[in-house]
């Protein structure tokens, strides 16, 4: 062999040990706390993995579902779900491919996550459910309205995905990016990199919160926290988010469901406006209503606000 083939090879070799080790590092220094809400949260065993999930209060059925990103997870809910628990039975579930839920490698869809909340709602609920769904999240509820719309009483959207970007598909480039995430070694590099603590704090000041407030401390580790479960498994749903599987065109589903929907969004959200006038311009029965003083998560930066309108659209 070439002497610079060699030491080429062993450099490469070396580098890439380098890296697996260091991924090692982050998974187990990650799992060395837990900054994820405590509470008595169980798991429904689903076809594809386990799905952790929360129930609390007495009332009628209300189903919390977190925004789709593989640092998210029931914490979202977690300054509301005890001020609601006093009207309605609470149920908030860990996505697959998210927080404490199962992050299994396969090819995540927006048909899976339909699957997922109606087969929740038929086994574990049992009776037709208030869902409130954030982001691209609340695509997942309107289809799953759609096909199963006897499981379904209101759906409540904050800060929902426009529908423009729902429309996009998975092309080679796409297919390519995904393979190269999940691959062992350089995908989970990536992916660590994508979550490392500075990115999460940034996304959280940026996209989270309004400017003028002041990101929690305790906010920033959960999110890092639910990102770094499953010993790095959140890649695989970080693949297929950037390559589009998970998107859908909604429109269609949107032109035919009955439901009383309706639209949450914080006042300092710059695209809300827009995205609202997308989706009534395809039902104009849909109602919207706004958070003063808070941006993407009203339910973390505004809670007070958040509860008093969603018992409002609620009752």
């Amino acid at each position: 062999m070439n002497k610079k083939v060699r030491n080429g090879a062993i450099i490469g070799a070396a580098a890439i040990g380098a890296a697996a080790g260091v991924n090692k590092l982050i998974s187990a220094m990650a799992d060395t706390n837990d900054d994820l809400p405590k509470g008595s949260g169980r798991f429904y065993d689903w076809r594809y993995g386990k799905i952790y999930y929360t129930k609390t209060g007495k009332g009628t059925p209300l189903l919390l579902i977190h925004d789709l990103d593989v640092a998210s997870s029931a914490y979202e809910w977690s300054k509301v779900f005890g001020k609601l628990s006093r009207r309605h039975t609470v149920y908030t579930i860990d996505l697959l491919g998210c927080g404490r839920s199962d992050k299994p490698n396969l090819t995540y869809t927006n048909y899976m996550y339909v699957q997922l909340i109606n087969n929740f709602i038929r086994k574990v609920i049992g009776v037709k459910t208030d869902v409130a769904a954030t982001g691209d999240s609340f695509s997942f509820a309107v289809m799953a309205c759609n096909m199963e719309p006897e499981n379904f009483g209101k759906l409540i959207g904050i800060s929902p995905c426009d529908l423009f970007k729902l429309t996009r598909t998975p092309d080679k480039k796409n297919n390519a990016m995904k393979y190269v995430i999940d691959s062992p070694i350089i995908g989970t590099s990536l992916y660590n990199m994508d979550t490392a603590k500075p990115n999460i704090s940034l996304k959280a000041s940026h996209r989270y919160f309004h400017k003028e407030n002041p990101v929690p401390d305790s906010m920033k580790k959960a999110y890092y926290k639910a990102s770094k479960t499953g010993d790095g498994g959140g890649k695989y749903l970080l693949a297929s988010i950037k390559s589009h599987y998970t998107n859908i065109n909604i429109i269609p589903a949107l032109q035919k469901i009955n439901n009383s929907i309706c639209l949450i969004g914080g006042r300092q959200n710059p695209l809300i406006n827009d995205i609202f006038d997308e989706y009534r311009e395809y039902n104009p029965s849909i109602e919207e209503a706004y958070i003063s003083e808070a941006n993407y998560l009203p339910q973390l930066e505004a809670p007070d606000k958040f509860v008093e309108l969603l018992q409002i659209l609620l009752d």
